[in-house]
């Protein structure tokens, strides 16, 4: 029957052995899963979610987990079904993938980096639906399209590390899509990707189980995405089940105190509407002094770029010789004063990241100026390019990545002050200490490594690094963008806190429309490249005036169940290559003032 359960989870209890003895990563779970339905697990870092859905794949136990009880009943064929639990490897192989299909989060990971992506797409299909080579490779171009990937063709043939975050993702939602499983665990799917993807592959799960009655387990930290997304929600915390609800009933009336936080913690658009500057969010259960609203500190500009412009050449042929280019940034200007934040939101390969990494020159620019307290980036030499980096640092989207695993993290964020020799020991001890009381980690942490932190903990010591050599500039790029909603509303509130503190400027990258109108002055818009749009933050969101503008901000999940957007409302169009052949001239981009500051592109940009 319908009503009859596709998934039951059963008292649950997963245990993990470490060196300290036997850790219980879950205790005690128990939940259903319709097919056709969506059922939404939220939480925190820590708290048992992933641990849940990596149980039913039996994959917790490749990661030094076991099940130490309960039971976990997959019925597909509606005959009673299979303990899952219980069930011998070489069916738990050809359940994997075919019956059961699972978005990881961490796509890096998830696709394998010797391999290109058209091998590993093709292989679930080959050796499940046992299609011919060709078969494989067409069903292959047809899911890229399917997630909204631009020249599919070309993918194929490229390994993961050519393509950015997002369509990694997309990659891998394709390959969980691929078998049309019946049971879909999607584990935090769209953390990566841009608010327009995010939209239109949430979009593409919610058709996918309306036509074929697949069931979602999906696994977030973004309510608004829950929001959208569920029929109904279990809520999460420290492995144990705290409440579970219908959709409505969780966002209307949460019960329990710790689902009323997480709802608080999220960062709602519209909420910075009337006010003049960016303000700290409120956390209930945290000490909080009065918001006091993040003032530039000047007019001083700390930032001029100046149409700024970044190639990558694309080579081909058995020689290697450059083909094409890749117009990753095309004539962008714009200017940051003191204690000011300017945003750069857009789509994944719209040119963000790339921009902010020419500010710093860790990529080369092709063209343009850079101005960083009046003295100019592009053309310094090596050695005056190593002094001028005292004054510009950067919070990398993954601070995992960005911190060395062999270090402790007082030796890390002393690293700054040694490389510059511009203090004694002692004095480098002491500036380190002062640093992790800045960023509200206590200093027993300090010999501790990276991976004894969570994602929070290792971001604030990324952010305790970058100010260090007390920088005039940081550019975060993506820094909050994996945090759960709680750890993301305090890393927000510290670098207000800071920005208020030591008037430093910021380039805030991200994909996240409400993080952005909370932090930001001012906010551009890329596409393609170009800033298609800049202005006063209040000017860009309660006032668009670019189509792709009103894309953005129409794509953007509402926490609220009563709001959800249909697909009909998603008006997408194909991203079109910013890969142009050697030769090719752009025309410079040209804008029209609508009010003071706010300003709209109008050269011809594709959309």
């Amino acid at each position: 029957m319908l009503d009859d359960p596709l998934v039951s989870i059963e008292n649950l209890r997963v245990e993990f052995e470490t060196n300290e003895g036997t850790v219980v990563g879950v205790e005690d779970i128990s939940f259903d899963i319709k097919p056709g339905e969506t059922v939404c697990v939220v939480g925190e870092s820590g708290s048992g979610k992933s641990v849940s859905s990596l149980s039913l794949m039996r994959l917790v136990e490749f990661g030094g987990g076991s099940i130490a009880g309960g039971q976990l009943i997959f019925d597909p064929d509606g005959n009673g079904g299979q303990n899952l639990a219980e069930t011998e490897g070489d069916l738990m192989r050809t359940i994997r993938g075919n019956k059961i299909g699972m978005i990881f989060q961490e796509p890096m990971t998830a696709l394998n980096p010797v391999f290109t992506v058209g091998r590993q797409l093709t292989e679930g299909l080959r050796v499940h639906k046992g299609l011919s080579k060709a078969q494989a490779g067409a069903r292959a171009i047809e899911l890229l399209r399917q997630v909204r990937i631009p020249e599919p063709e070309r993918r194929l043939n490229q390994y993961p590390h050519e393509l950015s975050g997002g369509m990694r993702q997309r990659v891998v939602i394709a390959m969980a899509l691929a078998c049309e499983p019946r049971l879909l665990i999607a584990d935090e799917p769209t953390t990566a990707l841009d608010v327009t993807i995010q939209a239109e592959i949430l979009a593409l799960i919610d058709r996918l189980k309306r036509e074929t009655g697949t069931a979602v387990l999906f696994i977030t930290h973004d309510m608004a995405v829950v929001a959208q997304m569920a029929d109904r929600v279990v809520v999460m915390f420290r492995g144990k089940k705290v409440e579970e609800g219908t959709v409505e009933e969780i966002f209307a009336n949460p019960r329990e105190e710790y689902t009323q936080q997480l709802l608080a913690a999220v960062p709602k658009l519209g909420e910075m509407t009337g006010k003049a500057h960016p303000e700290p969010m409120q956390i209930p259960g945290e000490d909080f002094r009065e918001a006091a609203p993040v003032r530039p500190k000047s007019d001083k500009v700390i930032l001029e770029v100046e149409n700024l412009t970044t190639r990558f050449s694309v080579k081909g042929g058995l020689l290697r010789r450059t083909v094409a280019n890749v117009h990753a940034v095309e004539d962008v200007s714009f200017a940051v004063r003191e204690g000011e934040t300017l945003s750069l939101v857009g789509e994944s390969g719209c040119g963000k990241s790339s921009c902010g990494r020419s500010i710093l020159r860790l990529v080369e620019p092709h063209s343009g100026k850079v101005r960083v307290d009046g003295c100019d980036v592009v053309s310094m030499s090596p050695n005056a390019l190593r002094d001028a980096r005292r004054d510009m640092q950067m919070i990398f989207q993954d601070p995992f990545a960005s911190l060395n695993p062999q270090m402790t993290l007082m030796a890390q964020v002393a690293e700054p002050l040694q490389n510059y020799g511009t203090s004694s020991p002692q004095e480098i001890a002491t500036r380190v200490e002062q640093l992790f009381d800045r960023v509200h980690l206590p200093r027993s942490f300090m010999r501790r490594f990276p991976h004894e932190l969570s994602g929070g903990q290792r971001q604030r010591i990324a952010i305790a690094r970058a100010l260090a050599l007390n920088p005039k500039l940081i550019i975060a790029d993506e820094a909050v963008s994996a945090l759960d909603v709680t750890v993301q509303a305090q890393v927000l509130n510290l670098l207000l806190e800071l920005q208020n503190d030591l008037g430093i400027a910021m380039l805030f990258i991200s994909h996240d429309m409400a993080v952005v109108e909370r932090v930001s002055h001012h906010v551009g818009v890329m596409y393609l490249g170009r800033i298609v749009e800049i202005g006063p933050r209040a000017a860009i969101f309660e006032n668009p005036q670019h189509a792709y503008t009103k894309s953005l901000m129409s794509a953007v999940p509402v926490a609220d169940p009563t709001r959800r957007k249909s697909e009909r409302e998603l008006n997408f169009k194909p991203i079109p290559s910013p890969i142009h052949p050697i030769g090719y001239t752009p025309e410079p981009s040209v804008y029209r003032e609508v009010s003071p500051g706010h300003q709209v592109l109008v050269t011809e940009s594709g959309y």
